[in-house]
């Protein structure tokens, strides 16, 4: 038997970066970290493949394109899946999950394949209570659903199904940190324009913030289905020096990151947000609300303010503190700096490649399973209890 044919075969099925978010992120960071393990071989699907020549002008059509998109992805499914002996399958909520995990999971089964469900959405405990008969049923045809939070670990043991928590992966090779110690009012947002991410409490508090000091900026980076309201917003409460950048690239958020001093999260439900993430990793200080899983990773006072959903005036005093409290700053920013090791490779690479090395001792492709080699460690262990 060839090396290539003793590597353990991996589909990664996901968004790409045409689509811009955390799983996209996720997914590209996971594959060019597997990419460098000599046991296995992964290949990326995307969930939104582009349609050749001329049939991807029927993409921009609306209602059309989920149709013809929808009829490519299962197509590419079909052909392809065959080939590899573990599916790992980023999941989100809603349709979402109907549209983009459940025929890769359907067809896997079909093919026989093993199935790692990745899933993602902060939407979880909705999805599941409205959707339960489908949603629960699909989840529970996956032979190893992995989550990247000890909330998302709860919310889903409350339906009766098992996960695995392991961490979302932040490579901090990407992100210089930078000692903002006195800090500027230069402030950030950067979360897609949904509602539930509650971009418009950002809006409401950087409107407290500048009343008491006028020469405050807000950038606000990402787009959504609330683009327009948000403008909107920004325009009735009046506020200055407020840029709305769009979507940005992976490749350059960091430099966006680079010119602010705080970080604002304003989100109503969520789960393991990697800007935050990024923004400890950059050194910037955050002010945070309490949604979801966000105080598993950001503590108040420890390493990060942490508000209540919707209190955009305590989210403009938290970022008061800061600004007059350098002894403050500093700590806080010195802790979530350390909290970014969690999310390293070398912190989660065990934890994934155990995973895999499970599943393939079950698989009947790979003759006696992969060789996938692991070294225990305590961030491994504590992720997989």
């Amino acid at each position: 038997m060839s090396e290539s044919k003793r590597k353990l075969r991996i589909l990664m099925i996901g968004p790409s970066l045409d689509i811009l978010g955390g799983q996209a992120v996720q997914a590209v960071r996971l594959i060019e970290r597997l990419h460098e393990e000599s046991s296995l071989h992964v290949d990326f699907l995307p969930i939104n493949p582009r349609l050749p020549g001329v049939l991807r002008s029927l993409q921009k059509i609306k209602y059309v394109r989920t149709v013809v998109t929808s009829i490519a992805y299962v197509l590419s499914l079909l052909i392809t899946v065959y080939k590899y002996d573990v599916l790992h399958i980023f999941s989100a909520s809603y349709f979402s999950f109907l549209l983009a995990p459940t025929p890769a999971i359907l067809i896997g089964r079909i093919y026989r394949r093993k199935i790692l469900l990745n899933y993602h959405s902060g939407e979880a405990e909705d999805h599941l209570r409205r959707w339960r008969r489908s949603a629960v049923a699909t989840i529970r045809l996956a032979h190893s659903v992995v989550v990247p939070s000890k909330y998302l670990v709860q919310v889903f043991a409350s339906f009766g199904l098992k996960t695995q928590a392991i961490y979302n992966l932040v490579d901090t090779r990407h992100f210089s940190f930078r000692d903002r110690v006195p800090l500027q009012p230069k402030f950030l947002s950067n979360r897609n324009f949904e509602v539930h991410y509650g971009v418009d409490r950002v809006l409401r508090a950087f409107a407290g913030i500048q009343k008491k000091i006028p020469q405050a900026s807000l950038t606000i980076a990402g787009d959504g289905t609330q683009r327009e309201p948000l403008i909107a917003l920004a325009q009735q409460l009046a506020i200055q020096n407020t840029k709305f950048i769009g979507q940005v690239a992976p490749g350059v958020i960091a430099d966006v990151y680079d010119a602010a001093d705080i970080y604002l999260n304003g989100s109503e439900i969520d789960n393991q947000p990697l800007s935050i993430l990024e923004a400890f990793s950059c050194g910037l200080p955050v002010v945070t609300t309490d949604a979801g899983g966000i105080p598993d990773i950001v503590i108040d006072r420890m390493n990060g303010m942490v508000v209540p959903c919707g209190d955009y005036a305590q989210m403009a005093e938290r970022s008061f503190e800061l600004l007059a409290n350098p002894e403050l700053t500093r700590r806080l920013v010195q802790h979530g700096r350390s909290e970014c090791s969690k999310y390293s490779w070398e912190a989660v690479r065990n934890s994934w490649l155990n995973v895999y090395a499970e599943l393939s001792q079950k698989q009947p492709g790979v003759a006696g399973g992969a060789d996938l080699k692991t070294a225990p460690s305590s961030e491994s262990k504590a992720l997989s209890g």
